[in-house]
């Protein structure tokens, strides 16, 4: 059997109109729907009688609805909400909650309207039912795009009501469950999904019977003979580590008991998946995986967990370094426990996990104990539900600067990263990160402005990179400045999907609006060509502008010079287009201006429109590594094709190719009066091979007050002389100039000689 899933799943036949119920006899069917409502009731004993007639009102709403339609297995389609509404009655949700679950295809199988359930039910209730239901009337052009977009909207609908994962997590647990009616293809499809992103984002909310029935059941179906190897060898140690276990078990409940401390000890059992994971992870044989079994020790008070750790310590000998304390410091989803690993008396290490009876709530069901414990404000659930809503928010700060649906997949996908580090700010807050995460990754968590104002960092107290991968405990303290900016590199190390979508976000505005204004010069200087000056923003010129924009195919006026200046439009061809449409207006280039645009040679007019180089460019302007021009350096610009504005040297044999096979794409650029930074180029150096000679070489450079990126000395053996490519960064062509007669002057070095492509 399978149920409707609102993002992967179509068992349900091809809905009919909805017509009012029959008043024959009741069908089998029926009587079994009937019957599984009655079973659902039992579950809804903490409601009050007013809910309990809304929730069957809306039974009775999803089974006409619902009319008609059978699942994969053949049973009325029905029994598929009723399921996932008493699922979601076991973690105690309310009424809005029930009847939205038991109505969550009815909007997307049943074509009912949000407006029909606004009547009906009402806003709160009719906007879970939409926050469920995927984007089936938009046309997209992949099956990828449609997932990825319903998807966020899901996700969305979550940040504003959290109820609306829970329903739809109870929904693709249930539609799990019952997946051997369908065919292979889909139950693989559906089982990836599920592995990928629900069972993560049941972790992320704390969850954690429900992550672990995600996964079992996914690894099932997407590996089941590895499933049924490894379930059989389970079984096979189960009965041969029977004895141990009931004897760790008497032993532990015999020391409590010698203690006076009442304890309720239960055995637990690794999941088949985990234990999968665990060998492809450490590269282990089923022999190896030691912690199989384990137990967990339910006790009253928060104080007395550590009491029985001291007992289970006197009790059998810990391993060194297995010890962790959740409760001090919970997990990112509101886990609280404490850990510790023993050898038991047969030499095998096991694992306790010792908490209270809230704790316990939290762990098996993380944000949904809120509804468990809301009576209480300072209940276990509020700590899971604060940091569910700390996730949320960071949903939506990446929805902010992610327009792409698939982009925005990708970035929540690897916040749904199940390890974590701890580590505290200057004033101990403790920040939780995935595993690997970086002082980038902890400045985006501060605040954004934080992260793109990062400059440096130091952990402990010690200046780092900042691409050093935090570890548990680090106390982290992130330097910034007023002018900086993120920098591209930074992609390729952070860990989280926050930073990783605000420095995208962050530089592809910054390209957008550089390329913007390299647009406009550009298309300024064609124009000055022609003998006319752009048309300017008074409403004289709105006409000509649409007429422009309409030819070009663009939106906006904006939208054009970014394409200009990405190369993606050339600037003469649109300017000759404009000097058409200003003469239909009636204005004309005269022959003066016309003589000035094209053949002034002075630093008049035309000059003010050429692209100015002054280092301080960002993604719309590069300088070219073939030859790397410095000021000074006679420069010449070509535009790429969508990769904005590529600066050669005059006489660059590579710059003079792509001249030769597109002149059009070639433009005007100078050197700024004050650049604003120094500049890389290649120098080549040919040295004596002796002792030394590379601490000469750096003094040289040093002492004409330049610095060495970068030296490459070959491969080639030891000789009596060596060939030193020096990467040097230098004020301008003059400062060039005196960095090479001074290492000249240095006795190890035969010859200097700038290197040209």
């Amino acid at each position: 059997m399978v149920a409707r899933s609102s993002t992967a799943s179509t068992d349900a036949k091809p809905a009919p109109k909805r017509r009012p119920p029959p008043v024959a006899k009741a069908t089998p069917g029926a009587d079994a729907a009937a019957a599984s409502f009655a079973a659902l009731t039992v579950k809804l004993d903490y409601l009050d009688a007013a809910d309990i007639r809304r929730v069957r009102e809306a039974y009775r709403f999803a089974d006409e609805a619902h009319l008609g339609q059978f699942r994969a297995s053949g049973e009325p389609y029905i029994t598929h909400p009723i399921a996932v509404a008493g699922l979601c009655a076991e973690w105690k949700l309310d009424a809005q909650a029930i009847m939205a679950a038991l109505m969550h295809d009815a909007m997307e199988d049943c074509g009912i309207t949000k407006a029909e359930l606004i009547e009906r039910f009402g806003a709160p209730t009719a906007d879970l039912v939409d926050g469920l239901t995927k984007l089936d009337k938009l046309s997209f052009s992949t099956r990828e795009e449609s997932q990825a977009e319903s998807f966020r909207k899901m996700l969305l609908a979550m940040t504003r009501d959290v109820r609306v994962i829970l329903v739809k997590l109870a929904d693709r647990l249930h539609n799990m469950r019952t997946m051997d009616a369908v065919d292979r293809q889909k139950r693989m499809r559906v089982a990836g999904e599920t592995l990928d992103i629900y069972a993560p984002i049941a972790h992320r909310l704390g969850l954690n019977q429900t992550y672990r029935e995600l996964q079992e059941l996914s690894f099932k179906h997407l590996k089941p003979w590895r499933e049924a190897a490894l379930s059989k060898a389970v079984l096979k140690a189960r009965g041969y580590r029977r004895d141990m276990v009931e004897r760790i078990q008497r032993d532990v409940e015999k020391a409590f008991a010698n203690a006076k401390l009442p304890a309720q000890i239960f055995g637990r059992e690794k999941t088949i998946y985990s234990i999968y994971a665990k060998m492809r992870e450490k590269h282990l044989t089923f022999a190896q995986v030691s912690d199989i079994f384990g137990f967990r020790v339910v006790v009253a008070t928060l104080s007395e967990c550590y009491v029985a750790m001291g007992v289970l310590h006197q009790l059998y000998k810990p391993v060194p370094g297995r010890f962790k304390d959740y409760i001090a410091i919970p997990k990112g989803n509101g886990y609280q426990s404490l850990h510790t690993t023993l050898v038991s008396p047969l030499g095998t290490a096991v694992e306790f996990q010792i908490r209270t009876e809230p704790m316990h709530a939290v762990a098996e069901k993380g944000i949904a104990a809120h509804w468990l414990y809301k009576e209480h404000d300072d209940g276990p659930g509020q700590e899971a539900q604060r940091l569910g809503a700390m996730w949320l928010q960071s949903l939506l700060d990446i929805q902010d600067e992610t327009r792409d649906a698939s982009e925005f997949l990708e970035h929540v996908k690897i916040d749904l990263f199940p390890d974590a580090v701890y580590v505290f700010t200057p004033k101990s807050k403790i920040l939780a990160l995935p595993r690997g995460a970086t002082p980038v990754d902890f400045a985006y968590a501060i605040h954004s402005d934080v992260g793109d104002h990062c400059v440096a960092a130091s952990v402990n107290g010690e200046p780092v990179p900042l691409r050093t991968e935090l570890r548990s405990g680090d106390v982290v303290e992130i330097v910034g400045a007023p002018n900086a900016r993120p920098n591209p590199a930074w992609l390729n190390f952070v860990s989280t999907g926050r930073a990783r979508s605000r420095i995208r976000h962050y530089l592809k505005n910054m390209e957008q609006e550089e390329s913007r204004d390299l647009g406009r010069k550009m298309l300024a200087q064609a124009m000055r060509s022609e003998g006319l000056a752009l048309p300017g923003d008074d409403s004289a010129s709105a006409t000509v502008w649409q007429q422009l924009i309409r030819w070009s195919g663009n939106k906006t006026r904006e939208d054009l010079f970014t394409d200009i200046g990405l190369g993606r439009k050339i600037a003469t061809i649109v300017a000759t287009r404009l000097v058409r449409l200003l003469a239909e207006d009636g204005i004309r280039p005269d022959a003066l201006a016309l003589t000035m645009g094209r053949y002034a040679v002075d630093d008049s007019a035309p000059a003010q429109h050429m692209v100015l180089i002054d280092g301080s460019e960002g993604a719309s302007v590069v300088l070219a590594t073939c030859c790397r021009p410095i000021p000074g350096d006679a420069i010449v610009g070509n535009l790429g094709r969508g990769e904005g504005l590529t600066v050669h040297t005059a006489e660059c044999s590579v710059g003079k190719r792509l001249l030769e096979r597109d002149s059009e794409r070639w433009m005007g650029v100078e050197w700024a009066e004050q650049p604003t930074r120094p500049f890389e180029t290649n120098v080549s150096l040919l040295v004596t091979n002796g002792k030394g000679v590379l601490a000469q070489v750096a003094s040289a450079v040093s002492h004409a007050e330049a610095d060495i990126t970068h030296i490459d000395m070959g491969n080639e053996p030891a000789a009596e002389t060596a060939e030193l490519k020096l990467l040097l960064s230098v004020r301008d062509r003059l400062h060039l100039a005196e960095v090479m007669r001074t290492l000249k002057r240095s006795p190890a070095v035969l010859r200097v000689a700038r290197v040209k492509p």
